[in-house]
């Protein structure tokens, strides 16, 4: 684990909200990693446990928040047992003062892509922030009135995911304001693979900014710590980390999501094909958006003569209103039962589906027309580079493509070791 920067991992022992609403009571002010580290087993027992998130070991972290102003980035996956963490802290008595809200809306009822405004949340009274309207990082006066920023966020593992690009916007203005950021981790479901080409520095964008694979298999408080350690942030500021780590968790665990993380990824099977599926938001290619089943099946209403399996996208409110190929039967592959085992098996990304839907389209000039599929992303910046779709286009094999993702892959992969929290 890096720890050249300024860095606090959090132990805690026993966690339960009447151990936390105890501590709330206890004269002491704050968490020392060492003590809680100590109260941490080491058995072989401890290994054998359920995941423990960072966000439910409350008595570990919530006599550190007392008497300080809190705000919280934070979204429907942000739960403490089966509630809102903003709504069980408040009811335990944290000075939640703010809460900043990424894509899809602090409690989760924006669709993807859409912007968020600015609000009071009706439930608690606190005012909602919007990281995903008119302005995707915290100000200066956002943060004026704020002691302690936390980030508790679900993420999936894939690089064009926007909840680790949050958090890197988040770092960003903690560290040019002085403020002090708690990552309550949690597991990556895709944690068990790196793969995938390098992002170009001449392609970042809203859905990729760091220089990593498409799975990049961190945590977000792993990859809160490789932003500070590469000097991702401007000019190399480094944000004060205050990490309460994952209990009994290794990345070759599987880790099934007890909340969708957002509306289209709202199955185990979904969320597990998304680094594979994704790239087809720069194609043509419907991923299922408007279904009850998005990322797990693919077509397009130009393969009828290609293959039998069939659906037809609707509008669905909160999920997709307008989705590609709306009211049209599209015809393609069913992902619903495939094996996502295969993934961890191989360590790889599937590219088999791409080429093979390349193929199998009878206009392939539109195939990656961004401005003709209307889609969410650009291919090339989902991609990271330009020479994947070039590659497909020229009939390049897979193993052809996986070389020119090299030496950077490997190299990348050398690098995360030195971040890794976690096994």
């Amino acid at each position: 684990m890096h720890t050249s920067f300024r860095l606090k991992v959090l132990f805690p022992g026993f966690m339960s909200v009447l151990l936390a609403a105890a501590a709330c009571k206890s004269p002491q002010q704050g968490v020392n990693a060492a003590e809680a580290q100590a109260q941490q087993p080491h058995t072989a027992e401890a290994h054998s446990q359920a995941i423990v998130t960072g966000a439910d070991q409350t008595a570990a972290y919530l006599p550190y928040l007392r008497g300080k102003r809190v705000g919280m980035v934070v979204n429907p996956t942000s739960v403490i047992g089966r509630t809102l963490s903003v709504d069980s802290l408040q009811a335990l008595g944290v000075n939640i003062v703010k809460v900043f809200g990424p894509e899809h809306g602090f409690r989760g009822d924006a669709s993807a892509g859409v912007k968020v405004d600015d609000s009071v949340d009706p439930k608690t009274g606190i005012q909602v922030v919007s990281l995903y309207g008119k302005r995707n990082k915290p100000t200066q006066e956002d943060l004026a009135d704020i002691d302690l920023m936390i980030f508790d966020i679900q993420d999936v593992g894939a690089r064009f995911y926007t909840y680790t690009i949050t958090l890197h916007r988040v770092m960003e203005a903690c560290a040019e304001n002085g403020i002090e950021l708690m990552v309550l981790d949690r597991p990556n479901p895709n944690g068990f693979l790196v793969d995938g080409p390098i992002l170009e520095p001449e392609l970042k964008s809203g859905i990729g900014m760091n220089p990593i694979p498409i799975s990049h298999g961190l945590t977000v408080g792993e990859f809160a710590q490789m932003v500070n350690g590469e000097g991702w942030l401007a000019n190399g500021i480094q944000c004060k980390l205050n990490i309460v780590k994952v209990m009994n968790y290794t990345h070759d665990m599987p880790y099934t999501l007890p909340v969708a993380p957002s509306p289209n990824l709202n199955t185990q099977q979904s969320i597990l094909l998304y680094p594979s599926i994704c790239l087809f938001e720069g194609t043509i290619i419907s991923q299922g958006r408007g279904t009850y089943f998005p990322f797990t099946v693919l077509g397009n209403p130009d393969l009828k003569d290609k293959y039998a399996f069939n659906f037809t996208p609707k509008g669905i409110n909160g999920m997709s209103e307008t989705p590609l190929h709306q009211d049209q039967a599209c015809y393609g592959l069913d992902l619903r039962e495939f094996d996502t085992q295969v993934f961890r098996n191989t360590g790889k990304l599937n590219l088999s589906w791409l080429m093979e839907l390349y193929k199998a389209y009878p206009e392939k000039e539109k195939f990656f027309d961004f401005k003709q599929s209307n889609q969410i992303g650009n291919f090339d910046k989902l991609a990271g580079t330009k020479k994947l779709k070039e590659q497909i286009i020229a009939g390049a094999t897979e193993e052809e493509i996986r070389q020119s993702w090299e030496p950077g892959l490997s190299q990348y992969k050398q690098k995360r070791e030195k971040y890794l929290i976690y096994p």
